[in-house]
Protein backbone atom coordinates (compact mmCIF):
# COMPACT_ATOMS: atom_id res chain seq x y z
CA UNK A 1 0.00 0.00 0.00
CA UNK A 2 1.31 3.43 -0.95
CA UNK A 3 0.97 5.85 1.98
CA UNK A 4 1.80 9.55 2.27
CA UNK A 5 1.13 12.24 4.86
CA UNK A 6 -0.29 15.61 3.93
CA UNK A 7 -2.71 18.37 4.87
CA UNK A 8 -6.17 19.15 3.56
CA UNK A 9 -5.95 22.30 1.43
CA UNK A 10 -9.36 22.50 -0.24
CA UNK A 11 -12.79 20.90 0.08
CA UNK A 12 -15.57 21.22 -2.50
CA UNK A 13 -18.89 19.77 -1.36
CA UNK A 14 -22.19 19.12 -3.13
CA UNK A 15 -24.85 17.13 -1.30
CA UNK A 16 -23.09 14.36 0.61
CA UNK A 17 -20.02 14.14 -1.67
CA UNK A 18 -16.79 16.08 -1.24
CA UNK A 19 -13.76 16.49 -3.45
CA UNK A 20 -10.83 16.87 -1.09
CA UNK A 21 -7.47 18.28 -2.19
CA UNK A 22 -4.49 17.17 -0.12
CA UNK A 23 -1.13 18.97 -0.17
CA UNK A 24 1.67 16.40 0.05
CA UNK A 25 4.48 18.95 -0.11
CA UNK A 26 6.92 19.65 -2.94
CA UNK A 27 4.06 21.33 -4.87
CA UNK A 28 2.20 18.01 -5.21
CA UNK A 29 -1.56 18.03 -4.65
CA UNK A 30 -3.78 14.97 -4.77
CA UNK A 31 -7.56 14.98 -5.16
CA UNK A 32 -9.89 12.32 -3.82
CA UNK A 33 -13.64 11.82 -3.66
CA UNK A 34 -15.29 11.02 -0.32
CA UNK A 35 -18.91 10.36 0.54
CA UNK A 36 -18.76 12.64 3.55
CA UNK A 37 -18.78 16.36 4.21
CA UNK A 38 -17.19 18.66 6.78
CA UNK A 39 -20.57 18.56 8.53
CA UNK A 40 -20.61 14.74 8.78
CA UNK A 41 -16.89 14.16 9.47
CA UNK A 42 -15.03 16.48 11.82
CA UNK A 43 -11.70 15.45 10.26
CA UNK A 44 -12.61 17.06 6.95
CA UNK A 45 -11.28 20.47 7.90
CA UNK A 46 -8.83 22.75 6.14
CA UNK A 47 -5.19 22.25 7.21
CA UNK A 48 -6.08 19.00 9.02
CA UNK A 49 -3.21 16.49 8.90
CA UNK A 50 -4.20 13.39 6.98
CA UNK A 51 -2.70 10.28 5.39
CA UNK A 52 -3.59 9.18 1.88
CA UNK A 53 -3.43 5.53 0.89
CA UNK A 54 -3.72 3.88 -2.50
CA UNK A 55 -3.07 0.34 -3.65
CA UNK A 56 -0.18 -0.57 -5.91
CA UNK A 57 -2.69 -2.18 -8.27
CA UNK A 58 -4.55 1.15 -8.56
CA UNK A 59 -1.43 3.03 -9.64
CA UNK A 60 -0.77 3.31 -13.36
CA UNK A 61 2.59 4.16 -14.92
CA UNK A 62 3.18 6.05 -18.14
CA UNK A 63 4.87 8.89 -19.94
CA UNK A 64 3.24 12.07 -21.18
CA UNK A 65 4.70 14.56 -23.58
CA UNK A 66 4.10 18.23 -22.95
CA UNK A 67 1.00 18.33 -25.20
CA UNK A 68 -0.64 15.08 -24.04
CA UNK A 69 -3.82 15.34 -21.97
CA UNK A 70 -5.57 12.71 -19.85
CA UNK A 71 -8.56 12.80 -17.52
CA UNK A 72 -6.73 11.64 -14.39
CA UNK A 73 -5.97 14.67 -12.21
CA UNK A 74 -3.49 12.88 -9.95
CA UNK A 75 -0.15 12.62 -11.72
CA UNK A 76 3.16 12.39 -9.87
CA UNK A 77 6.42 12.46 -11.81
CA UNK A 78 9.27 10.25 -10.74
CA UNK A 79 12.32 8.26 -11.73
CA UNK A 80 12.19 4.50 -12.21
CA UNK A 81 14.27 2.92 -9.44
CA UNK A 82 13.74 -0.76 -10.09
CA UNK A 83 11.45 -3.41 -11.56
CA UNK A 84 10.59 -6.56 -9.64
CA UNK A 85 9.45 -8.75 -12.52
CA UNK A 86 7.17 -11.69 -11.82
CA UNK A 87 5.54 -14.24 -14.06
CA UNK A 88 2.15 -12.50 -14.20
CA UNK A 89 2.58 -9.24 -12.33
CA UNK A 90 5.51 -6.93 -11.77
CA UNK A 91 6.21 -4.15 -9.29
CA UNK A 92 7.51 -0.91 -10.72
CA UNK A 93 9.15 1.27 -8.08
CA UNK A 94 9.48 5.02 -8.59
CA UNK A 95 11.33 7.66 -6.62
CA UNK A 96 9.19 10.81 -6.51
CA UNK A 97 9.51 14.14 -4.68
CA UNK A 98 7.14 12.81 -1.97
CA UNK A 99 8.80 9.39 -1.60
CA UNK A 100 8.71 5.96 -3.17
CA UNK A 101 5.60 4.90 -5.12
CA UNK A 102 5.03 1.29 -6.14
CA UNK A 103 2.82 0.27 -9.05
CA UNK A 104 1.82 -3.32 -9.79
CA UNK A 105 1.26 -3.90 -13.50
CA UNK A 106 1.04 -6.85 -15.87
CA UNK A 107 4.50 -8.27 -16.53
CA UNK A 108 3.88 -8.28 -20.28
CA UNK A 109 3.40 -4.50 -20.10
CA UNK A 110 7.03 -4.04 -18.98
CA UNK A 111 8.15 -5.05 -22.48
CA UNK A 112 5.57 -2.97 -24.37
CA UNK A 113 6.15 0.39 -22.65
CA UNK A 114 9.30 -0.17 -22.51
CA UNK A 115 10.60 0.73 -19.05
CA UNK A 116 14.24 1.13 -18.10
CA UNK A 117 15.92 1.98 -14.81
CA UNK A 118 16.46 5.75 -14.58
CA UNK A 119 13.58 6.62 -16.93
CA UNK A 120 11.41 9.61 -16.09
CA UNK A 121 7.85 8.30 -15.76
CA UNK A 122 4.59 9.40 -14.18
CA UNK A 123 2.39 7.62 -11.65
CA UNK A 124 -1.34 8.16 -12.21
CA UNK A 125 -3.90 7.57 -9.45
CA UNK A 126 -7.64 7.94 -9.96
CA UNK A 127 -9.30 10.12 -7.29
CA UNK A 128 -11.86 7.43 -6.41
CA UNK A 129 -9.03 4.98 -5.61
CA UNK A 130 -7.49 7.11 -2.84
CA UNK A 131 -8.43 6.39 0.77
CA UNK A 132 -8.03 8.84 3.63
CA UNK A 133 -6.82 7.96 7.09
CA UNK A 134 -7.55 10.51 9.78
Amino acid sequence: MNSFKGNIRHILTKGNISIVTIDLGNDIHIKTIVIETPETNECLKLNHAITILFKETETNIGRLSENDKISTVNAIDGTLLRIEKGTLLSNVILQTPIGVITSTIFSETINTLPLNIGDKVTAFINPHEIMLSY
